[in-house]
């Protein structure tokens, strides 16, 4: 398939899912969804993920701003959550993410962004002051606390799209560098072990706790986080070194070769002690735990820190998933989050990066068999695993181009 012939195809597929998202009552026939991940406020499952898409199609002048306007009444009806549940998949983070989006294009939304950003300014401090007396008692940190979804990776991700030079924006870099940095522990495991398992829970088989490599839940979003700021300019005391510090970390853990190297989605205590990871153990190339997104964070770690052959490494491992049967037999599914779209969109953010001409020859292949999957049947209309995701990915490879302020920075990949 050609580029032309892959653009068309990627926009008319996008266009016909989103069609079938105009409508929320369509969408849910039996009335706005009230609990679970589908709350009107959820970015991964409910109505905001779903008017992110129809946001981005307006913004590209590839679907009308009724629509988007439709589904951002249906998220922000009922009562808002800044509570200690809100993060930047839920809640007013999450709705101050979508409204950063259409504030440039419609005014009518500036008073409602504003008072979403005060509080997501108060849940942000809070959350920073807990973290920072967790590090004063010389605990480990609980998964929530760091990671994109539901702790500070996230809401760092979205004061520094919203507002990079914010005092917010700095507060919660200078917590993520603080994360880094060496606790007094005998035990060699580095600062951002957690001693649950990745479930965020403790668990028999994770007696130790893990160390965890993904975007979703791990420290690849700080170090996207941290790389994509010092790529914005800034330059707070200690950044570049906490970026070095996990590049050392995940250095130490890069499997494979230079051909085609990878990095676990997590590791054990055990594995620590045998300096030793499995190959069956290697991740599924995914956006949350595999290549998708490990090697965009440590391609923008490359960039950030002026370390071409880093930025080398990473292309070589995406590249490869992307070129190996076997490996993109391992996703079977749509999403962003577990799916095709996430493998494709990092592919495609990675290959746009850096003008990588290999990269962008094997999207039309990924990109294909994407489209034959959704046209195999139904899917779930949500975000991050769902219609919607897959949408908003085959949109951007469609057009050519994501728009700042970037949807996928809650995807850590811009």
């Amino acid at each position: 398939m050609t580029t032309t012939a892959l653009a068309s195809t990627a926009l008319s597929t996008a266009d016909r899912l989103a069609d079938a998202l105009a409508d929320p009552k369509t969408v849910w026939p039996g009335g706005r969804p009230d609990g679970g991940r589908a709350w009107p406020q959820s970015l991964a499952g409910g109505a905001s993920g779903i008017a992110l898409l129809h946001i981005e199609r307006a913004r590209t002048g590839h679907g009308d701003w009724d629509t988007a306007h439709t589904w951002l009444a249906t998220a922000v009806h009922g009562e808002v959550s800044a509570a200690a549940n809100a993060n930047l998949y839920f809640g007013a983070p999450a709705l101050a993410f979508i409204m950063h989006r259409v504030a440039g294009a419609s005014s009518r939304y500036l008073p409602v962004l504003e008072r979403l950003d005060a509080a997501t300014l108060t849940v942000t401090r809070n959350r920073l002051a807990a973290a920072h007396h967790r590090i004063d008692r010389a605990e480990r940190p609980p998964m929530e606390e760091f990671d994109l979804i539901q702790g500070l990776s996230g809401l760092g991700a979205y004061h520094l799209s919203r507002h990079p030079r914010h005092e917010i924006t700095q507060d919660a870099l200078a917590y993520l560098v603080r994360l880094t940095e060496p606790m007094p522990d005998p035990s060699g495991l580095p600062p951002w072990w957690m001693n649950v398992a990745p479930t965020g829970a403790p668990h028999a088989e994770y007696p130790g706790g893990h160390g965890n490599f993904g975007l979703a839940h791990g420290i690849g979003s700080t170090l996207s986080v941290l790389s994509k700021a010092l790529l914005h300019g800034l330059t707070l005391p200690g950044m570049a070194d906490a970026v070095e510090r996990i590049c050392a970390w995940t250095d130490q853990w890069r499997q494979g070769d230079e051909t085609s190297p990878w990095w676990p989605g997590q590791i054990t205590v055990e594995q620590t002690t045998d300096g030793h990871v499995h190959s069956g153990l290697r991740p599924r190339p995914s956006w949350c735990y595999g290549v998708g997104g490990t090697a965009r964070a440590q391609q923008l770690a490359g960039l950030a820190l002026g370390d071409p052959a880093r930025v080398q490494a990473a292309e070589s491992a995406i590249l490869a998933a992307l070129r190996d049967p076997l490996q993109l037999a391992k996703l079977p599914e749509i999403g962003l989050c577990h799916g095709m779209a996430g493998l494709l969109h990092a592919a495609w953010r990675m290959a746009t990066e850096t003008d990588n001409p290999e990269i962008a020859a094997e999207l039309p292949y990924l990109a294909s068999r994407l489209i034959t999957a959704l046209d195999r049947s139904d899917h779930d209309p949500e975000l991050l695993d769902g219609a919607a995701g897959a949408a908003l990915a085959l949109h951007t490879i469609g057009t050519g181009s994501a728009l700042a302020p970037h949807w996928d920075t809650f995807l850590a990949l811009a």
